[in-house]
């Protein structure tokens, strides 16, 4: 029975994260306050003023968090995976777990991705239920709304959307009209979506200075595509990750077409495992053993 390892993404940052790995880990834990520049620790600790959640600060402090919660699990010696995976941010933790990257890369990375991301602002992006793709399309375009680019598959009836502000407001307003159920999500910018390709162009160019292990050495799947990384794929596939949706469902639908019995555990959280579930529940009844690390 097959193995993955999933890892989260903004979104499942909160005050006091870190607390289970920070003191055991205290030299990498400088190395990252030295390296962004302020006490990562007592930010994710405290979170003056609600920082935690602005993007520029969420990645780099996930991203560590993420990673030490891994290397406590290497310690631990537990089950190696046999596929890595993860949403948004979390891909840069499946690619350092499998090799591909070192520990300060991948923090250099999300650091300038973040403040890349946060340079972007004026939209936004919601997170649609019970709406197909093409319905919700239909919908948009039976109101003359345009300029919503589907930014994340993560369930078979959850779709999120991102747009400028104007855009998103007419896409509510469309959305309420049909009863359609919504929910407009904490973010600053529309991720993923076509309006971040300056981000994604400047992206691009930042991940040329970096050298990458390829192919990984344990399989990652990737979001822009839903299939394993190959090498060569990583500046490429990083950088059109700032324009393309999440294809977190076809991520798992591949997962599960190589071992429909494929066994879950995510790093820090659930949500992710929930998302699992439900997909694993469209496609047949099987249950999803589920691990929490």
């Amino acid at each position: 029975m097959a193995f993955a390892i999933l890892f989260p993404g903004q979104g499942a940052q909160f005050r006091g994260m870190g607390a289970d790995v920070f003191d055991r880990y205290p030299g990498l834990t400088r190395f990252a306050c030295d390296l962004l520049g302020y006490d990562l620790a007592a930010l994710c600790r405290e979170d003056p003023g609600d920082v935690l959640s602005r993007t520029e600060y969420t990645q780099p402090a996930l991203y560590t968090v993420n990673a030490l919660r891994m290397f406590e699990r290497e310690h631990r010696e537990e089950r190696r995976a046999d596929y890595y995976l993860g949403h948004s941010l979390g891909e840069y933790n499946a690619l350092l777990a499998a090799g591909v990257l070192d520990f300060e890369t991948g923090l250099r990375l999300v650091k300038r991705r973040g403040e890349l991301m946060a340079e972007a602002s004026g939209g936004g992006m919601t997170a649609v239920m019970d709406v197909p793709a093409p319905r919700l399309r239909e919908i948009l375009a039976e109101d003359g709304v345009e300029g919503v680019d589907v930014a994340g598959f993560n369930t078979d009836t959850q779709i999120v959307v991102a747009a400028p502000a104007e855009v998103l407001r007419a896409a509510h307003e469309a959305f309420a009209r049909r009863d359609v159920r919504f929910a407009p999500l904490r973010v600053s910018a529309p991720f993923h979506s076509r309006y971040m390709e300056p981000a994604r162009a400047a992206f691009e160019n930042y991940l040329r200075e970096f050298t990458f292990h390829e192919p990984p050495a344990t399989p990652v799947i990737a979001n822009v595509t839903g299939r394993p990384y190959e090498k060569g794929d990583v500046v490429r596939l990083l950088s059109r990750q700032l324009v393309e949706p999440v294809r977190w469902t076809g991520s798992v639908r591949h997962l599960l077409a190589l071992d429909p019995r494929m066994e879950c555990e995510e790093v820090g959280g659930r949500s992710l495992l929930r998302m699992v579930q439900k997909i694993r529940r469209s496609a047949d009844r099987t249950p999803l053993r589920e691990t929490r690390t």
